[in-house]
């Protein structure tokens, strides 16, 4: 299939910073839209119109389709910078954004129906094989029910963790992917949580859908370095292994939080005075040594989080450009490096959080917010500290990597 040449896209721009510059102009608005995001429970449609106006979701999608095949890294700043806005909206930037590399993946086929006529068309997604794939005719029939579902009331389409079973009665025996459109599922809302409330990460359910085999790719594939889609999108972005790559989504969301925390703190304390203090006296809060103290850990350790991460990325893409692979070790490093990344994201929101005072306990408080979304963030699996560190534990002490994805 050829792609709908009416829907022609002409590029902003030809330099990786263009973008970042673009999601940083967004900043204020998307802070000042925080609490009527939380308060919808899902991202404002006006906030993806933004995104869409700035070609952010272009980033990492296929040129054949209007993309600008940017690396991992520039996606990352990218991310980053929306996320400082807002943790909520920049979680489901992020993951929808990097979804455009994942798209490409995939088989020519899916990629043309997808975008063939709708360039703008996003995924959410879901990871967990809830579901069951069973082979029928030329493709699968499909049923099942998936959670943590963020962003899905923005998408047109979404990819689920599926596992794939040859025929009827006979046990699963693949793991993989598959991209459904919205007349295909339902959606349960039954998002109620402490933190990433805006994210509206509901329940979806489908009832015996048929799948052509085409949108469906198994985890083998996605991490072979020639997935389908590479047979039309040839640059080294689509090359990268599946759980090479997909990780900085929800990293890039995280540190994005941290950092948005730390500007907000630092606007709300140096010009902030105490009170009660004897006879009427006042002092500066920026003067206390601790508060300063807490500042310069923080900003220490969000600014190692990023140059981490960033240092990664940029290698994964040069070593994709120069068509070689990802050793093994290096990809236990990265997976570790992104753990420990949000870790760090983590530890500097808590050190402001702590100092914020009495103000931290009003719901409209930005820091408060942040340190809700950062807290539910790192609680995905793929961020767990414990979980990663003893894979690049092992990996460091010969020992084989266990069952863990990287």
């Amino acid at each position: 299939m050829q792609p709908n040449t009416e829907t022609a896209f002409s590029p902003k721009d030809d330099s990786p910073d263009a973008p970042v510059a673009r999601a940083q102009a967004l900043v204020p608005k998307l802070r000042a839209r925080q609490a009527e995001t939380e308060k919808a429970g899902h991202v404002l449609p006006e906030a993806i119109a933004s995104f869409q106006a700035a070609d952010l979701y272009r980033v990492v999608q296929p040129k054949k389709y209007g993309g600008y095949e940017y690396g991992i890294d520039t996606f990352v700043r990218v991310a980053m910078a929306i996320a400082s806005g807002c943790g909520s909206t920049g979680w489901v930037f992020s993951t929808g954004a990097q979804h455009q590399w994942q798209i490409g993946l995939f088989a020519p086929e899916a990629q043309e129906e997808i975008w063939g006529s709708d360039r703008t068309a996003l995924a959410a997604s879901s990871y967990a094989p809830t579901g069951v794939a069973m082979a029928e005719g030329d493709g699968y029939r499909l049923s099942g029910k998936w959670s943590f579902c963020s962003g899905v009331d923005t998408a047109q389409w979404i990819l689920l963790g599926v596992r794939i079973s040859p025929a009827e009665g006979v046990e699963p025996t693949q793991v993989g992917f598959a991209l459904i459109p919205k007349s295909d599922y339902r959606i349960e809302e039954n998002w109620d949580v402490l933190g990433l409330i805006g994210t509206g990460s509901n329940d979806l359910v489908i009832e015996d859908a048929y799948v052509p085999a085409y949108r469906i790719i198994t985890h083998a594939e996605s991490q072979s370095g020639k997935p389908p889609g590479a047979a039309i999108n040839e640059s080294g972005l689509f090359k990268v292994p599946f759980f090479a790559g997909i990780s900085y989504c929800l990293c890039s969301a995280i540190l994005g939080m941290a950092r948005g925390a730390l500007e907000d703190y630092l606007e709300g304390m140096r010009d902030r005075v105490t009170r009660g203090a004897a006879m009427g006296a006042s002092k500066n809060v920026a003067e206390f040594q601790s508060i300063q103290l807490r500042i310069a850990e923080a900003s220490s350790s969000i600014n190692a989080a990023e140059t981490l991460v960033l240092r990664d990325t940029k290698e994964i893409m040069d070593i994709m450009e120069v068509g070689q692979e990802l050793t093994e070790a290096q990809r236990v490093r990265n997976k570790g490096n992104i753990a420990f990344a949000v870790k760090l994201s983590v530890q500097a929101v808590d050190l402001l959080f702590e100092s914020v005072g009495g103000q931290g306990l009003h719901s409209q408080n930005r820091v408060q917010r942040a340190w809700r979304d950062i807290h539910a963030a790192s609680k995905h699996i793929s961020m767990n500290w414990d979980a990663v560190a003893t894979l690049y534990g092992r990996s460091q002490l010969g020992l084989p990597p266990g069952p863990a994805q990287y």
